[in-house]
């Protein structure tokens, strides 16, 4: 059985089917999606699509990201100021069909329930932990602040005190490589820009990497051992 982690997607169906490809996902195989789904890139939509297929077939684990809290916050109300629906979510709604006067009701009920109830806000195995973003190395997963597990950038610390490594996205790393500190790993390779989508083998330490261009690229997690925090 292979632990695997995804980083951002970002709407990018085409690096992420490549990636699938790529990985030959295999029925033992726990797949471990990092978050922010949705926003920048052309098909949300598509991105939730195959993410729900995963669900229902196969071992995934998908964690929220700050893009789909903001996606929740505009569609629950939380936020008067439309914040999301004006800027980062205009790309999101448009990637689905145009049926209802409110964009937010194009969104199928099964994509709504998935973000609430089948995304998780951390995940964590016997030598690593898996967040979105970031956490405070001097506390439990259970008393991590909502900032500092959708928000924090990446920064240098000396890692987390269980000893365990961390995974992570968030913080994308313009240059398309991964951050390798040793005790944290940032995956999050900017795919939805000039960058690629990265899929890490946390027990072997192999990476593939695939952009909207259907290029692959296979690695070593070793190979990335600069610290390049953007």
């Amino acid at each position: 059985m292979r632990t695997l982690a995804v980083g951002d997607i970002h709407g990018c169906t085409t690096a992420f089917d490549q990636l699938l490809e790529a990985i030959d996902l295999r029925p033992e195989d726990k797949l471990i999606t990092l978050g922010d789904y949705v926003d920048k890139g052309p098909n949300s939509k598509g991105v939730l699509e195959r993410l729900l297929f995963l669900y229902e077939n196969h071992q995934l684990i998908p964690l929220k990201g700050n893009h789909e809290l903001m996606m929740l916050d505009a569609f629950q109300g939380k936020r008067k100021d439309n914040f999301w629906l004006l800027t980062e979510g205009k790309t999101t709604l448009e990637s689905y069909p145009q049926t209802n006067d409110s964009p937010l009701l194009n969104v199928p009920d099964s994509h709504w329930d998935f973000l609430k109830q089948c995304c998780l806000d951390w995940y964590e195995t016997d030598n690593h932990i898996f967040v979105h973003a970031n956490l405070d190395p001097h506390l439990p997963l259970h008393k991590q602040s909502n900032h500092n597990l959708f928000w924090q950038k990446l920064y240098p610390h000396h890692g987390h005190y269980s000893g365990k490594i961390v995974v992570c996205g968030h913080t994308s790393q313009k240059d398309g490589c991964p951050v390798n500190m040793g005790h944290q790993i940032c995956i999050d390779t900017w795919a939805c820009g000039q960058g690629w989508l990265s899929c890490l083998d946390v027990d072997t330490g192999k990476i593939w990497q695939t952009n909207q261009q259907g290029e692959v690229k296979i690695g070593h997690i070793k190979d990335f051992s600069h610290v390049s925090i953007n």
